[in-house]
């Protein structure tokens, strides 16, 4: 079934002043209306209007809203994906006394976080240190050669017991371990680990704190594996310190979490109703606002305002057709399935339709479809995308990038294509284990002769030109649709994707079909020619001058001349030959849909043939089912990719070339709805 673009119409409302923000809260509780700014609407009206709201006070508005989203970030929650917004609990905002709520959750946010920084620059110190002494392994043996041959300066000595607290802070702003070898009287003695790097430091406090040194004793010597555990230590501990802190932070947010919650929601229901605002113009006494909407959503809207303002109100509704200013850009709505969304992904990805247009949605999913299924038909490795798809789609369902949930949709579909068209070939995981409903794909591949209508590898290509002459004329008849919906009467009868064009393409193709048949020795005889390709090509001469008329016409300037007459014969033999060579290739582009369904068996049959090359009388062992199982990976990976944008590609390409006028503008109402 054709679907075109939602029908749209214009709403122009002046209010009085007073009954600005309960219309703008009830119209953001329908969340329909497209606004435009109302200059652009008229542009004698930029004379005696003013903006009725800065932008200023909605850009403070969404600063703060997501400063809360970066607290809700430390627990992994994003309150768009599952708070629904209700307008009914909608309060003013002080955007002041907001932030400084969130300044004093941030200022406790922060004392934790500072803490966890300088945890990990002591667990980075201690790390540095256990990495030069591991690199040195003679430590085991000698720590006064090590001394000598690493990045580490090890000594022992002793300070006053005194000052054992003070000497330790003192050094943990550089990386350093100090191990305590015991006490004698009112002196420490300490094994002391320092970089090399910071020796001038070190010397200083330790001369700060009377650093008697001392040789190294053959206890001492042998304090490597003592030294290493310390560190060990003294690691764990400060990690298990961070994961505390870490805890400490999550806490700190789940028990601010239900006020933060509700300030988010009433943010970011205000910012929305001053992005609506924003739109609005003032006059001396009233306000004025415009927007497209639904024509389905005219009478709730119109009765929603009239109820709001007991009437005082101007409504003025219009329909594009009826629009004088011609460049007013109407916003395209696509209406479709919840299921057709990942086919709609890609048609917006292309380009929005023109308003009025076919919106190719369902067509496309269905040409996406079949091509994949040829290039891809296998059960098992269709059921493999089918699970994946599943698992994604469970997975991402709560994400904020919707594009992702929605390939995963895009996968599932594929895998039922690539199932039904496994089916229709035999083939499961490149096995028959079920005779084909149509025809066995693999055994024409490896050169078996097939039975019925397909019996060879070029009987294949030709049910892909088949399909790709069918796609292309489909995509004529949308532009004739097109043309018609916009009363383009010249692109339908005198363009090359219009009636002239098609009537063109109709004789090539029933010509190159009489030419094979004959055993490529025959062409049709010249009459049937003639009236199969030479009357359109004639015809097509009538399209410059028209054009040179036309233009003439709407007021541009150009003179008729011998040049133009030259022109006129240039352009009609450039299009003669984008006709001829573009069709041509269009067609034939479609032979990749057969190439990749060849090289996909192809592959298969190579790895079923190393599996077997495993054992002597080719059966299956551990290896080779190995083999299988890594070959089918391979093949769903690589070729399930390769389908999938082949399939866009011949859509984008062959396809929406035909018809497609990607010039609209997306619609987007400002709604209290996720994603807006």
């Amino acid at each position: 079934m054709i679907l075109f673009t939602t029908k749209m119409c214009r709403l122009t409302t002046v209010i009085l002043e007073e009954d600005v923000d309960a219309v703008t809260k009830g119209l953001l509780g329908e969340g329909v209306l497209h606004f435009v700014k109302v200059t652009d609407v008229s542009k004698e009206a930029e004379s005696y209007i003013t903006n009725a709201c800065p932008e200023s006070v909605q850009g403070k508005i969404t600063e703060t809203r997501k400063r809360i989203e970066t607290v809700f970030n430390v627990i992994n929650y994003f309150p768009a994906d599952v708070r629904e917004l209700d307008v009914s609990t909608l309060t003013s905002i002080d955007v002041d006394a907001s932030n400084r709520v969130l300044d004093k959750i941030t200022v406790e946010l922060q004392k934790i976080r500072d803490n966890q920084k300088y945890l990990q620059q002591e667990i980075h110190k201690l790390e540095e240190i256990k990495r030069q002494l591991m690199l040195f392994s003679s430590l085991k043996g000698d720590i006064n050669l090590a001394e000598k041959y690493t990045f580490l300066d090890v000594q022992t000595g002793r300070i006053p017991a005194a000052k054992e607290y003070e000497f330790v802070s003192e050094l943990y702003s550089l990386p350093s371990v100090e191990i305590k070898l015991g006490a004698g009287g009112k002196f420490l003695t300490f094994l002391l680990i320092t970089m090399k790097r910071d020796s001038v430091l070190v010397d200083k406090i330790l001369q700060s704190f009377s650093w008697e040194k001392i040789e190294y004793s053959d206890s001492i010597n042998k304090l490597d594996a003592n030294t290493l555990s310390e560190i060990d230590r003294r690691i764990d501990k400060l990690k298990a310190k961070q994961d505390e802190a870490s805890q400490s932070v999550a806490e700190l947010v789940f028990l601010k979490k239900q006020q933060l919650d509700d300030m988010w929601a009433n943010l970011r229901m205000n910012e929305l109703f001053y992005r609506m605002q924003s739109f609005y113009c003032r006059t001396s006494r009233t306000m004025i606002f415009s927007g497209w909407l639904p024509a389905s959503k005219r009478k709730t809207v119109d009765a929603e305002i009239r109820s709001i303002t007991k009437g005082k109100c101007y409504l003025e509704w219009s329909e594009p057709k009826n629009i004088e200013n011609n460049n007013l850009e109407i916003p395209v709505k696509m209406e479709n399935p919840k299921l057709l969304s990942p086919f709609e992904m890609l048609v917006k990805n292309y380009a929005i339709p023109k308003y009025g247009t076919v919106d190719p949605t369902p067509i496309v999913a269905l040409t996406y479809l079949a091509m994949f299924g040829l290039m891809f038909g296998d059960v098992g490795h269709g059921f493999v995308l089918v699970l994946i798809g599943v698992i994604g789609t469970v997975f991402t369902a709560k994400s904020e990038n919707k594009g992702v949930n929605k390939i995963c949709q895009l996968m599932i579909w594929c895998g039922g294509a690539a199932m039904i068209s496994g089916v229709l070939f035999g083939s499961y995981f490149g096995y028959s284990w079920f005779p084909p409903l149509w025809f066995y794909y693999h055994g024409i591949v490896v050169g078996y002769p097939g039975t019925g209508f397909v019996q060879s590898v070029y009987d294949i290509l030709f049910i892909t030109i088949c399909f790709g002459i069918i796609v292309i004329g489909l995509g004529l008849v949308i532009n004739w649709i097109n043309c018609i919906a916009t009363k383009s009467w010249f692109r339908l009868f005198l363009d090359k994707g219009g009636l002239l064009g098609a009537w063109m393409y109709g004789g090539g193709v029933y010509t190159a079909f009489y030419f094979a048949g004959s055993g490529y020795s025959q062409l049709p005889d010249t009459t049937l020619l003639f009236i199969l390709l030479g009357i359109p090509a004639v015809l097509f001469m009538l399209k410059p001058p028209i054009e040179f008329y036309l233009h003439s016409k709407s007021g541009y300037a150009a003179k008729f001349s011998f040049a133009a007459l030259i022109k006129f014969g240039m352009d009609w033999f450039v299009e003669m030959l984008e006709i001829f060579s573009g069709y041509l290739a269009n067609t034939l582009s479609f032979m990749r849909v057969a190439g990749l369904g060849i090289a996909h068996v192809s592959i298969m049959v190579a790895f079923d043939q190393m599996a077997r090359m495993t054992t002597p009388d080719g059966s299956f062992n551990a290896w080779s089912i190995l083999i299988l199982v890594l070959g089918n990976i391979v093949v769903i990976g690589l070729k399930g990719l390769v389908a999938g944008i082949q399939s866009v590609r011949l859509n984008y390409y062959e396809f929406f070339s035909k018809y497609f006028s990607g010039t609209g503008e997306a619609y987007a109402p400002i709604s209290l709805k996720r994603n807006n």
